[in-house]
């Protein structure tokens, strides 16, 4: 029998099994209901005709930003965009701040005392697939929103009280650009913090992975591999078991466990053994507890690898910060719902759409520290996956701009009830609370590193 000359093709049947079944669990799930008055009628009615009038400005935001995508840092023209917006609608925004030069902060205050919540605009988009993620989308929502709830508070002065913060918040593809700011005080005072992002479902709450990343550098002799092999220790040994391992330790993870590695270095002829080797790899898990075990695991396997070889091992963890696991607040996905159930989408409550769908999100870093959502708003059919030239012309379509629309009414009025229901914000500071409280994100893996 011959060698195959290309790759077998994966079979499809999990996929769509996977898909059926959700369809199956969409179809029974009930409407997800809160408990909690939230803000009045009249006010939401009024809020809706706000985010109506800014619209338009908005959806060509969103437009300008998926026809001009920049990459994480780089953001200077999509943050331009968004403050030329802010500052068209009478809003002063600052840019570059809290120690990033794409960061953004525009902030109002609304009668005396009460709360404080922001919502967050990420803009960045992908190497060569621009938008591909939909952040103008996100961008545009965030912007809707805020502009809304100031159209609000200056037409009706009684109807919003406390203080609403739009942070614009670069860097999210690959990087964490959340915990940047977070590290210099851009979360600070902050009651709760919202934000959105699109997809092919329309989901109130879905698993987010924590994610690490590390860099593997084993250092070994290098010989000549056939007069005197003996005289080596061959890094790629160390890095092939390295490797291996990892195989192996999948069948003891835990189901909501993902670990992915590419060698990087392994040499550079077969007559020489290796002196160096490298992998990068990333880690990932849905708690912060598990994410924390699977590291030191991982730690363990590079250490082992090293020794079986005989070579040194360099294990460098998070040249950027990591991403954690998404901590949603109860109360706010119940006001998220009813405000999407107004504008004619059902979210979906967790466990509808598979948490092996999973990926990450530097939203988490957020709430650990503040009470927070991050639903999902349907763009484009379940079958259209993130990261890809379809989602990428998904976020460019008119149903992008109908879920801007629908998005910055649903960001507007969860913000609107947590500043206006005393009941509502005592819940969401219960539930925060009951769920682990306030992490010390920065010095999490300290033990590990």
């Amino acid at each position: 029998m011959s060698s195959p000359t290309t790759p077998s093709t994966p079979s499809a049947f999990y996929s769509e099994q996977t898909a059926r079944e959700t369809e199956d669990r969409r179809c029974a799930a009930g409407r997800l209901t809160s408990d909690f008055a939230g803000a009045p009628e009249d006010a939401h009615a009024a809020l809706e005709r706000a985010v109506a009038d800014v619209h338009p400005a908005v959806a060509e935001l969103a437009a300008a930003l998926h026809a001009d995508p920049e990459t994480a840092f780089a953001e200077h023209r999509s943050v331009a965009r968004i403050a030329d917006l802010l500052e068209r609608e009478g809003q002063a925004a600052s840019v570059g701040v809290h120690g990033l030069d794409t960061a953004l902060r525009a902030e109002f205050t609304a009668g005396e005392g009460g709360r404080t919540v922001a919502l967050l605009a990420e803009y960045d988009a992908l190497p060569e697939i621009g938008h591909a993620c939909g952040h103008n989308v996100i961008a545009g929502a965030a912007v809707g929103a805020f502009l809304a709830l100031r159209r609000l508070a200056e037409a009706h002065p009684d109807a919003v009280r406390g203080r609403v913060v739009l942070l614009g918040t670069p860097a999210e593809e690959g990087h964490t650009g959340k915990e940047y700011l977070a590290r210099e005080g851009a979360f600070d005072g902050l009651d709760a913090a919202i934000m959105l992002h699109p997809y092919g479902y329309d989901l109130a709450d879905q698993a987010w992975l924590g994610r690490r990343t590390a860099r593997l550098t084993f250092t070994g002799v290098t010989a000549h591999a056939s007069a005197e092999p003996f005289m080596g220790r061959n890094a790629l040994d160390a890095a092939t078991l390295f490797y291996t391992g990892l195989g192996l330790l999948r069948q003891q993870m835990l189901p909501v466990d993902r670990v992915h590695a590419v060698i990087t270095d392994g040499g550079t002829r077969p007559s020489i053994i290796p002196e160096t080797a490298s992998l990068q790899l990333y880690v990932r898990s849905k708690y912060t507890e598990s994410l924390v075990d699977l590291s030191a695991r991982v730690n363990d396997l590079a250490h082992g690898a090293a020794l079986m070889a005989g070579v040194g091992v360099q294990l460098e963890w998070d040249s950027h910060p990591p991403s954690l696991p998404v901590r949603s607040n109860g109360p706010l996905t119940g006001r998220w719902a009813q405000a999407q159930a107004r504008r004619g989408r059902q979210a979906l409550p967790f466990g509808v759409v598979p948490e092996t769908l999973a990926a990450s999100t530097d939203f988490g870093n957020v709430s650990l520290r503040v009470p927070g959502i991050h639903p999902l708003l349907k763009i484009a059919d379940s079958s259209v996956a993130l990261h890809t030239r379809a989602f990428a012309d998904a976020a460019g379509s008119d149903a992008a701009q109908d879920a801007v629309a629908d998005g910055a009414y649903g960001l507007a009025a969860t913000a609107l009830d947590f500043l206006t229901d005393d009941a509502l914000a005592a819940a969401v500071a219960e539930d925060f609370a009951a769920a682990g409280g306030v992490v010390d994100v920065e010095h999490l893996f300290d033990d590990l590193t």
